[in-house]
């Protein structure tokens, strides 16, 4: 399938744009009425992750409000360990939470790998549903999360500051935990090629507490099994879909992702994203990085910040212009667009 609108395509192949693609993590959310709406419709969130229809028709609603360069699966990092067992619920004011969290090297040991057509079909699904609303307009956007955060979560039992149960694994049981991760990387392999059969023309990795890790434990416990995965998709799947690496709180690390065969590295706000442009220029696609607590501030701080920040990178191949996170709840849907026009200004 030709993609009509191919910028974020043509920057994740360092090809010249018109100007940059956006597109903004977390873009379908609780920021919207929209989505609020719906999500009041399908129940739990789950349930709405569940529904192709409700969840394809919330992965719609931000492109019928901004010009926007791609759309994004709408599902939850966290649906391979639930596959695999633990039960996952989403409480309110805590977040998700396992029934059955990993204690012990048994419990890894014992753990099984998911049928992806059968306990993820539901994903697949929504994307498949997604292609059909968008056709050939736009790409589409798989992702998982990376085998280190699945693994955080699983092995706490739910999301916390520091993840200090998950962490010392690191010290007491490395090798009980790189089980945990192979298997990780195995089931995440297949999920996302499955994506990719589905419709989606990127993947994402999202190492959302990759920024835990030391520099050595990074290497090891966070960037090697993505840049496995990588490899697998390749050598396993045939799948050849540019694929994202996002390590939240790990710009240190760019030189070294860059080294995974990824397309396009992804960086939050800690790091200026000229600085970062230098290292991945000719490389691979750069993506990022506005904070996303900007979104909370008035029009003009909006428009001055993203014109100051990003006056040189607007213009330079393989940049894709993002969050730096996930947009915030309390965002309002007024700011995105005061953010979208500003860009789009700067760009002709």
């Amino acid at each position: 399938m030709v993609i009509e609108n191919d910028r974020l395509l043509r920057a994740l192949r360092l090809e010249p744009n018109d100007r940059p693609p956006v597109w903004l993590m977390r873009q379908a959310g609780r920021y919207l009425p929209e989505y609020r709406k719906v999500r009041a419709q399908a129940g739990s969130f789950m349930d709405l992750c569940r529904n192709a229809e409700l969840a394809s028709e919330v992965a719609m609603q931000p492109l019928r409000r901004y010009p926007l360069d791609a759309s994004i699966l709408f599902s939850d990092i966290l649906t391979i360990p639930d596959a695999m067992g633990l039960g996952l619920q989403f409480l309110s004011g805590e977040g998700p939470v396992f029934e059955r969290p990993i204690k012990t090297l048994k419990a890894i040991e014992s753990l099984p790998l998911p049928d992806v057509d059968q306990e993820l079909g539901y994903v697949t699904d929504v994307l498949r549903a997604m292609r059909m609303r968008i056709g050939d307009k736009l790409p589409i956007i798989g992702f998982s999360g990376s085998p280190w955060t699945l693994a955080c979560y699983m092995l706490e039992g739910r999301g916390t500051r520091d993840f200090s149960t998950a962490r010392s694994w690191l010290w007491r049981e490395p090798r009980g935990l790189q089980l945990l991760l192979d298997k990780l990387s195995t089931s995440i392999t297949d999920y996302l090629a499955a994506q990719a059969d589905a419709g989606a023309d990127v993947l994402m990795l999202f190492d959302t507490w990759g920024g835990l890790l030391s520099e050595a434990h990074y290497q090891i416990f966070s960037l090697q099994p993505m840049k496995t995965i990588i490899e697998q998709l390749r050598s396993r799947h045939n799948c050849t879909l540019p694929v994202i690496l996002f390590s939240k709180g790990c710009h240190t690390q760019i030189s070294d992702m860059l080294k995974s065969g990824c397309a396009g590295v992804g960086v939050d706000w800690r790091i200026d994203i000229n600085a970062a442009l230098k290292q991945t220029r000719g490389k691979a696609a750069l993506q990022g990085n506005l904070d996303p607590t900007v979104l909370l501030a008035d029009a003009d701080s909006i428009q001055t910040t993203v014109r100051t920040q990003f006056a040189e990178a607007v213009g330079q191949t393989g940049f894709i212009f993002n969050l730096g996170h996930g947009i915030m709840p309390e965002a309002s849907p007024e700011g995105v667009t005061v953010l979208l026009e500003a860009l789009h200004s700067m760009s002709g």
